[in-house]
Formats: C-alpha cells, sequence, structure tokens
C-alpha cells in the first residue's frame, strides 16, 4: 500500500458485534431472541470509519485475528479506505467480538471476548506514523497490558497532535485517578452522562469543569434522549472548553426514524471530530455531532445509518440553515 498521512489515526479494540434484541434483560432465566444480526464494530473503529465516509483521510491501529471476522473487519474499512497497513493480523487466535443484549425497553447488557485485541504490542505500534497526523482517537481494550500501551505511546506523541479520548464504560471503570494521564492530554473527551457521573459524581457542568481542570483542552458530553443542563431542560449534549461551552438542544420537527441503538456515542465523535477539522465552533461541531448519532440510529449496527459527506451537508443546510 502506497504511504498515507492520515488525518486522524484510531486506537482501539476491533471487534464484530454480534447484535441480540430479546424478549427482556434476565438477571436468571431463558427469554426468546427476537432478532439476531452481525456488524463489524469497535468504538474507536465506528468513529473512524465515520469519518471516513464523510471523506476525512483516516488511519487505524489494532488487531484481527485470521478467521472470517477479522477479514469482514478489514474489508468494513476498505470500503471507506481506511488505512488498514497498521492492522495486526494475529495467526491462530480469533477476532474481537462483543455481545448485545437489548431488549423493547432500550436496556443493554454488553459483553466483550477481546480475541486478538489482547495480542496488540509495543511492537505493532508505528510511532512515527502516528506522528504525521493531526488526531489520535483513542478509545478502550478489556486488557491492562494495551491500557499501558496506550500511556507509553502518549509519552512518545509529538505537541502537534491532538489526543481524542471516548473511554467508553470499560475505562471509565478504572477510576478517575487511572485515566488522568490521557485525560491530562486530551483536546477532546468524549463521554456520557453516565461516564461523567461514575468519574466525578458531579452533575454535568461541575464535572465536565473537573476534567478541564485536569488539563483537558475540551469536553463533549452525551445525554441521550435528553436531560436538564444550565436550565435547558431537554439538551442532548453539552461541550465546553477553556473559555466557552454550548448547550446542544434536540434537533426540531426531525422525520428520521429511529431503529437502532448501537453506536451513537461513536457517531457523534466522529461528527464532533469532523466539526473540528473543518474549523467550527464547538456549537457547531456538537450539532454535526447529534446529526450524525441521529443517522447512525436509523439502521440497525453502528455503521450502516453513517451518513457520506453530501447526506450531512443537507441534513445540516435543512436543519441550521448554513452550508458546511
Amino acid at each position: 500500500m502506497k504511504n498515507v498521512r492520515p488525518e486522524v489515526v484510531g486506537l482501539g479494540a476491533l471487534n464484530v458485534d454480534h447484535l441480540y434484541n430479546v424478549e427482556r434483560i434476565l438477571v436468571d432465566g431463558e427469554a426468546a431472541v427476537k432478532t439476531a444480526s452481525a456488524y463489524p464494530g469497535g468504538s474507536a473503529a465506528n468513529t473512524i470509519y465515520g469519518l471516513a465516509k464523510l471523506g476525512v483521510s483516516t488511519g487505524y491501529i489494532g488487531a484481527v485475528g485470521d478467521d472470517a471476522d477479522g477479514n469482514l473487519l478489514l474489508r468494513s474499512f476498505r470500503e471507506v479506505a481506511v488505512d488498514s497497513s497498521r492492522i495486526k493480523t494475529k495467526p491462530g487466535v480469533n477476532s474481537g467480538a462483543a455481545l448485545c443484549l437489548s431488549d423493547d425497553l432500550n436496556r443493554r447488557s454488553l459483553y466483550i471476548a477481546p480475541g486478538a485485541n489482547n495480542l496488540l504490542s509495543e511492537t505493532d505500534i508505528d510511532t512515527t506514523y502516528v506522528n504525521q497526523c493531526r488526531i489520535l482517537h483513542i478509545t478502550s481494550f478489556v486488557d491492562d497490558k494495551q491500557f499501558d500501551l496506550t500511556l507509553k505511546l502518549l509519552d512518545k506523541l509529538d505537541e502537534s497532535v491532538k489526543v481524542s479520548f471516548s473511554p467508553g464504560n470499560l475505562y471509565a471503570a478504572k477510576g478517575l485517578a487511572t485515566l488522568e494521564p490521557i485525560i491530562a492530554r486530551s483536546h477532546v473527551l468524549f463521554v456520557n452522562y453516565d461516564e461523567l457521573h461514575n468519574l466525578t459524581g458531579k452533575d454535568v457542568a461541575a464535572g465536565s469543569q473537573q476534567f478541564l481542570d485536569m488539563g483537558c483542552r475540551m469536553v463533549a458530553v452525551t445525554l441521550g434522549k435528553g436531560r436538564k443542563v444550565k436550565n435547558k431542560t431537554n439538551a442532548v449534549a453539552y461541550i465546553c472548553s477553556t473559555s466557552t461551552e454550548a448547550v446542544i438542544a434536540p434537533v426540531k420537527a426531525d422525520r428520521m426514524t429511529i431503529v437502532g441503538s448501537a453506536g451513537a456515542g461513536d457517531a457523534f465523535a466522529a461528527g464532533f471530530l469532523f466539526g473540528l477539522l473543518k474549523k467550527k465552533d464547538i456549537r457547531e461541531c456538537g450539532q454535526l455531532g447529534d446529526l450524525v448519532a441521529r443517522f447512525c440510529l436509523t439502521r440497525p449496527g453502528a455503521r450502516e445509518g453513517l451518513p457520506s459527506l453530501k447526506e450531512l451537508s443537507q441534513k445540516y443546510l435543512q436543519v441550521y440553515g448554513k452550508a458546511l
């Protein structure tokens, strides 16, 4: 493959998502599966895929097994021209897999079998390649070895590379002190409300300020279907930086039909980072994040509904009356 200099590089687990819609989520017992499907996934991978579909040059660092799932994950990236030359294939092991159970009440249970992700090592990471990008987008791994690997990479990272960090539930469970080195180096931190509250014990604004006080330049908090923030009764996101803040209101009179439930946070990150690359202000970045997330939820799986640049441009013009 020819040498490329991607604008955004992703680092995180590569998993095939096995999605089961069930009658009800159980603690113990038996229930019927209503639908079952499998899609390529992984948090950072979904965000990188979304950026690539919007025309951003992207690359990825990760590991897959030499199996059908590994081929699926690599093929999905090739479809949108993600540079997969730094993804390592580990022989004799299964690719990562995520088992997601969801019911009609939007309750979910997620179980991860890391597989080849646990074999990603320091020698697999081309630091020179990473240091050529504008943004490094980091998400979680199951094993502590890959967390330590991430910390080592940050020590070798050029100051010119902005870090985007989405800890997810797995890393949020490690606690604020453990995550502090990554948060302090982050240009933008992506968390949902539960992750913010679990990490800080505070409300949205106060918790976000705590992240900024740790050295993070910008915080983007997604709020699901809506939550009261700064006297706004139904905010879908709250964005703040060291100098300003924005409360993102839901899109009015939106005719997009919500079908799926997977990958909305990853899609939000893709839209937000796209806005940053286009030098949009934080409110516009939040609006773009919300629109991409809404596109994502119109199809099952984390990637099927992600928009092209044309689709996002048309929707942005329709909703906000502005061209991208």
